[in-house]
C-alpha cells in the first residue's frame, strides 16, 4: 500500500512545505507586509521606529536616517536575518538598491529556512524585486534549508512569471553551487527546466504537487521538459506526483504532454495505481483512457492501429461518411419490415461504438464536426450528380451551382488549411521577450502567454484547442477544423456566403425530384400526407434533404451573427463573448462600445479590403504585431495602433 503524502515527504527528506504566512522568522512579517499599507497613512511620527519596522513598512527616510547614524546593514537581528531580507519580502526596491550601495551582502542566508532574500522574495511572487536582485547579482541556484533552488520555490507556489523569468535568463542552473552542497553521480545532467533540488525534485514535479491550475505545468511543459524524469527518492514522475496530490488539472496537461502512464516508482507503482488506491473515479477513467489510446490494453492486432495517431484521425473522418451513407442505405432498401431495418440500424450503432472506443481520442472534439461536414458535403454532390443531373436545366441549375462549387472549395481550403494568424517566435526571441517584459515590469498573464511564451498582440487570444496564439482570433470552428482570426477570417466569411447558396441549391434539387419522381404534391395532399409520401417514395432523398435543412440553420444563424458582429460592432466573437476581460472595451447591459467600430460602411470596408478601383482606400492592420491602443480624444471612439 502506498505511503501518504506526508510519509513521502519524511522519506525524501523534505520540510513541509509553508505558506507564505507561515515563513519564519516572522516576529513582524504580518505587521511589515501585510498590515503596512493599511497603517502607513495613519501614522506620521516614525522618529521612534528602529530599522526593521523601518524596513518593512518602507519608510525610507527613516532607515537611511539610521543608516547615516551608523547602523550597519549587514548586521542581522536576533532571528539572523539582515534588512536586506525584511526589504525583499515586502518588495520595498528603493530600501534595497540602497542597502546594497551601503554594502549588504546581496546573497546573505539568513532565517530558519537559511535562505537568501531572492528565495524570500520568490516565495512572495514578487517579480520586481527578483529582478532587481538579480541585477545586483543574486544566484537564483542557491539552496535554502529545505533544499531548493529559486525556480522550485516559484513552482512550488505557482508564480509562473518567476519561472518564466529565471528560465529566460538561463541561471536557474548552476551545476558547481548545487554539486558543492551534495553529490548526485547517478543523476543524468539536468538542463535549467529539469534541475533537481537537494531532495531529487524538479521544478515540474514541485508545480504537478503542489499548484492546482495549469501553470506553471502548462510554461514548463512548453520550455521541453523531461516530462517522464522520476525523482531521486522514489522514482515517481510528475504524473506520480499529480495522482498524489489529486491534481486533476495538471494531470490532463501530462496526459496530453505524453506522460508515461506505465512509468513504475521505486515500489513498483505506476500513476493508474496509486489513483486506484486513492480510489478516485476522475484519475482512474482519465489514466485508463490514456493508457487504450495508446493501445496498452487492446489485443495485439488492434495495438499498432491504436498507437498510430495519424490512423486514429483518418478513422474519426471518416467515421461519419460511412454512418451518413449506411443511414440513408439501410432507409432505402427494398425491405418491408422495419424490423429487420432496425436491427440493421442496431449494427450500425455497435460499430460506431467499437470504433469510438477503440480508436476515437480527445481530438474527437475537432475532428468529428469536420468529418460531419465534409461527408455530408460529399453525399450531396453524389446525390446532385447521380440523381438531378438528367432532370434539371445545365445553363439555368447546373452551371450557377458548379460556379458556386468552386467558390465554395476554394474558400473553404483557404479557411481549412491556411494560416489564421499564428503568432510566431523563435526560441531566443520568446527568452528575450521574456526577460524584457519582466525587466520593464510588465509580464503579465494577461498580456504575456505561457503556453506559446509570447507577448500577446492587442485582438490576440491562444486557442486551447489548437494550442496556438491567433492574432484577432473570432473563435475556433469545428466545422473548418481551424481557427479563425486575421489570416483566413474573410474566407470563412466567403465560406459561409457559397456554403448557404450551395444549401439552398440541394434544397431546391430535393423538392424538383419529388416534383418529377414520386406521384404527390403538397397541394394536393397536405403536409403530412405529402412528407409520408415523399419520405416513401425515396427515402434516400429524404435523408439528404434533412441533413440540407440542419445545415441551412446553422449555416444560416451564423453567417448572420458573423456580418452583425463585423458590420455593426466591428469585434469577433471572442471580443463580444469576453468582452468585460478587455479593458478597451466599455461595455453596459446593452452595449458594447468597441475602439475599432468605425460605422458599418467603414467596417465592412476595412474587413474585407474593398477598394473598387481605388474608390475606396480600407486600413489594413497588420494584428500580428500591434500591441497597444492609443485613443483618440478628440473624437472618443477612434483610435490609432502603435
Amino acid at each position: 500500500m502506498a505511503a501518504p503524502l506526508e510519509e513521502y515527504e519524511k522519506e525524501a527528506g523534505c520540510v513541509p512545505i509553508l505558506h507564505p504566512e507561515e515563513i519564519k522568522p516572522q516576529s513582524h512579517y504580518n505587521h511589515g507586509y501585510s498590515e503596512s499599507l493599511g497603517r502607513k497613512s495613519h501614522i506620521d511620527d516614525y522618529s521612534t521606529w528602529d530599522i526593521v519596522k523601518a524596513t518593512q513598512y518602507g519608510i525610507y527616510e527613516r532607515c537611511r536616517e539610521l543608516v547615516e547614524a551608523g547602523y550597519d546593514v549587514r548586521q542581522p537581528d536576533k532571528e539572523n536575518v539582515t534588512l536586506l531580507h525584511w526589504a525583499a519580502i515586502n518588495n520595498r526596491i528603493d530600501l534595497v538598491k540602497y542597502y546594497i550601495s551601503k554594502g549588504a551582502i546581496v546573497d546573505q542566508l539568513g532565517g530558519d529556512l537559511n535562505s537568501t532574500p531572492l528565495h524570500w522574495a520568490t516565495r512572495q511572487g514578487h517579480l520586481s524585486m527578483v529582478v532587481q536582485l538579480m541585477k545586483y547579482g543574486a544566484d537564483p541556484s542557491l539552496i535554502d534549508g529545505e533544499g531548493c533552488s529559486c525556480i522550485h520555490l516559484a513552482a512550488q507556489f505557482g508564480h509562473t512569471s518567476i519561472v518564466a523569468y529565471l528560465i529566460a535568463k538561463g541561471q536557474s542552473w548552476n551545476p558547481t553551487s548545487v554539486l558543492l552542497l551534495h553529490s548526485l553521480p547517478e543523476l543524468p545532467q539536468p538542463t535549467d527546466v529539469d534541475m533537481m533540488d537537494q531532495n531529487g525534485m524538479t521544478p515540474l514535479m514541485w508545480a504537478a504537487y503542489r499548484t492546482h491550475s495549469v501553470d506553471p505545468t502548462r510554461l514548463l511543459l512548453t520550455f521541453n521538459v523531461s516530462v517522464n524524469l522520476g525523482d531521486k527518492y522514489h522514482k515517481n514522475t510528475a504524473l506520480h506526483w499529480a495522482v498524489l496530490a489529486g491534481n486533476t488539472t495538471v494531470i490532463s496537461l501530462l496526459l496530453e504532454a505524453g506522460a508515461n502512464v506505465d512509468a513504475q516508482n521505486i515500489k513498483g507503482e505506476s500513476p493508474l495505481d496509486l489513483a486506484k488506491q486513492r480510489k478516485n473515479v476522475w484519475m482512474i477513467n482519465h489514466l485508463q483512457e490514456a493508457r487504450q489510446a495508446k493501445g496498452y490494453d487492446s489485443p495485439s492486432f488492434l495495438r499498432k492501429l491504436k498507437a498510430d495517431k495519424e490512423f486514429r484521425q483518418k478513422v474519426m473522418l471518416g467515421t461519419p461518411f460511412l454512418v451518413i451513407w449506411l443511414v440513408g442505405f439501410i432507409a432505402d432498401l427494398d425491405i418491408d419490415s422495419w424490423l429487420i431495418k432496425g436491427l440493421m440500424y442496431g449494427g450500425v450503432w455497435a460499430m460506431v461504438q467499437f470504433l469510438s472506443k477503440s480508436f476515437f481520442d480527445h481530438s474527437m472534439h475537432s475532428a468529428l464536426p469536420l468529418g460531419i461536414y465534409l461527408a455530408t458535403k460529399f453525399w450531396m454532390y453524389v446525390t446532385w450528380f447521380f440523381w438531378f443531373w438528367n432532370d434539371l436545366n445545365f445553363f439555368f441549375i447546373h452551371l450557377p451551382f458548379l460556379a458556386n462549387s468552386v467558390a465554395l472549395f476554394y474558400n473553404f481550403g483557404k479557411s481549412w488549411k491556411s494560416d489564421p494568424g499564428i503568432i510566431k517566435a523563435t526560441e531566443e526571441q520568446k527568452k528575450k521577450t521574456i526577460v524584457e517584459l519582466a525587466e520593464t515590469g510588465s509580464l503579465d498573464l494577461s498580456i504575456f502567454c505561457s503556453t506559446c511564451l509570447i507577448r500577446k498582440p492587442v485582438r490576440s487570444k491562444h486557442c486551447g484547442v489548437c494550442n496556438r496564439c491567433i492574432a484577432k482570433f473570432d473563435h475556433h470552428c469545428p466545422w473548418v477544423g481551424n481557427c479563425v482570426g486575421a489570416g483566413n477570417h474573410r474566407y470563412f466569411m466567403g465560406y459561409l456566403f457559397f456554403l448557404l447558396f450551395m444549401i439552398c441549391w440541394m434544397i431546391y434539387g430535393c423538392i424538383s425530384y419529388w416534383g418529377f419522381h414520386c406521384e404527390t404534391s403538397y397541394a394536393k395532399d397536405g403536409f403530412w400526407t405529402y412528407i409520408t409520401q415523399i419520405a416513401t417514395c425515396s427515402p434516400w432523398m429524404f435523408w439528404m434533404f434533412l441533413n440540407s435543412v440542419f445545415h441551412f440553420m446553422w449555416v444560416a444563424v451564423l453567417l448572420m451573427c458573423q456580418m452583425y458582429q463585423i458590420s455593426c460592432l466591428g469585434i469577433t466573437t471572442n471580443e463580444r463573448m469576453n468582452a468585460r476581460r478587455y479593458k478597451h472595451f466599455k461595455v453596459t447591459t446593452t452595449s458594447i462600445e468597441s475602439p475599432f467600430n468605425h460605422g458599418c460602411i467603414r467596417n465592412i470596408i476595412d474587413f474585407f479590403e474593398f477598394r473598387c478601383c481605388g474608390l475606396f482606400r480600407p486600413v489594413i492592420v497588420d494584428w500580428t504585431r500591434q500591441y497597444t491602443i492609443e485613443y483618440d480624444q478628440t473624437s472618443g471612439s477612434g483610435y490609432q495602433l502603435v
